[in-house]
């Protein structure tokens, strides 16, 4: 099958790509920066906001992965903020655009040049699409006021792609645990590098972390499972924990001694800035994550079954939270030391 791989550089795309070539699969890669992608493919320049490269990165191609976020501003590949203008008469955003338009754009240019081109498939990487609230649960399809911004624009985002390919796959996994992952990677370094862990309100919610290595296995099958065409697929482990709860069980194997305050607030804002700081991580990125924490985030539901099902279908045998923490902690300590290890 021919595949093409958007977000290649990034860490679900790095781990995908070996995947699909060892599956026997002809990959092909876009990015921004082709330096960035240290694999052996053929790598092509293409940008999703301004629509330039999608065309003939697309071609001929039968399933295409979209595994871009925009929470972040837009970056050239020469590393300054990408300021905005016009291309081929239509404004493309820059910077100071608000994350949810930037990825409504790049949506909106990818399913319209992957249908042009004829893909049968789209396999997208979003979030959650429903929480837990004092009043019960809810989904987004019905009360999009019970997800955060970030939420609300992945699922726009699936929308968009499933209106321009029919057949698109989704799977919505909440926090994944991998040694690349951002979400993951700002946890370690706020255990790292705070000596007292202050959590605010938001730490008693509750999620389904999910192994790295299970959502690459997951995104490798939906290429080719036919069950699963034109679906959304809650993902995630077997395991629920709450926030404070994913942190304590990070400083334990981590082999650190963190004693916790619980705060009676949320103070996302500020807190968002602190901890962006601590981790020295992109203020918009933390901001756009700590605004998701604010209900339980539980892919299948607090007692529902579907996450087990789509692992079925999918053919994959879920790791625990402890041996997801563990593998992500031995990958990014045999690259980069942890200080605090």
């Amino acid at each position: 099958m021919r595949i093409l791989v958007t977000g290649a550089s990034g860490f679900a795309g790095s781990q995908l790509i070996p995947r699909l070539l060892y599956d026997g699969h002809l990959v092909r890669a876009l990015a921004r920066d082709p330096a960035r992608v240290d694999l052996e493919v053929d790598v092509l320049t293409g940008d999703v906001l301004s629509g330039v490269g999608l065309a003939p990165a697309l071609r001929d191609i039968d399933v295409a992965y979209y595994l871009i976020h925009s929470m972040e501003r837009a970056r050239s590949p020469a590393g300054g903020d990408i300021a905005g203008g016009l291309t081929g008469g239509r404004a493309t955003p820059g910077r100071g655009t608000p994350f949810s338009e930037r990825e409504r754009v790049a949506a909106e240019n990818f399913a319209a040049a992957a249908a042009a081109a004829g893909v049968r498939r789209i396999v997208y990487l979003g979030g959650p699409t429903s929480s837990w609230t004092p009043a019960g649960w809810r989904t987004g399809a019905h009360d999009t006021a019970v997800l955060s911004p970030h939420l609300r624009s992945r699922e726009q985002v699936e929308r968009i792609l499933r209106d321009g390919v029919p057949d698109t796959v989704a799977l919505r996994a909440s926090i994944v645990i991998g040694a690349r992952s951002r979400s993951f990677r700002f946890l370690v370094r706020l255990v790292e590098r705070m000596p007292v862990l202050t959590l605010p309100a938001w730490r008693s919610h509750r999620t389904r972390p999910i192994d790295a290595r299970d959502v690459t296995g997951m995104l490798a099958a939906a290429a080719t499972v036919t069950s699963v065409a034109g679906r959304s697929l809650d993902i995630g482990g077997p395991d629920i924990l709450s926030y404070g709860e994913m942190i304590r069980r990070i400083a334990e194997l981590m082999m650190l001694s963190r004693p916790s305050v619980g705060l009676s607030v949320n103070a996302t804002p500020l807190t968002a800035l602190l901890a962006a700081a601590i981790a020295d991580e992109d203020p918009e990125l933390v901001s756009a994550l700590m605004g998701s924490l604010q209900t339980d985030l539980l892919p299948g539901g607090p007692h529902g079954q579907s996450h087990l099902r789509a692992a079925t279908l999918l053919g994959v045998d879920l790791h625990s939270f402890d041996a997801a923490v563990e593998r992500a902690l031995r990958e990014w300590e045999s690259v980069e030391p942890l200080a605090a290890r």
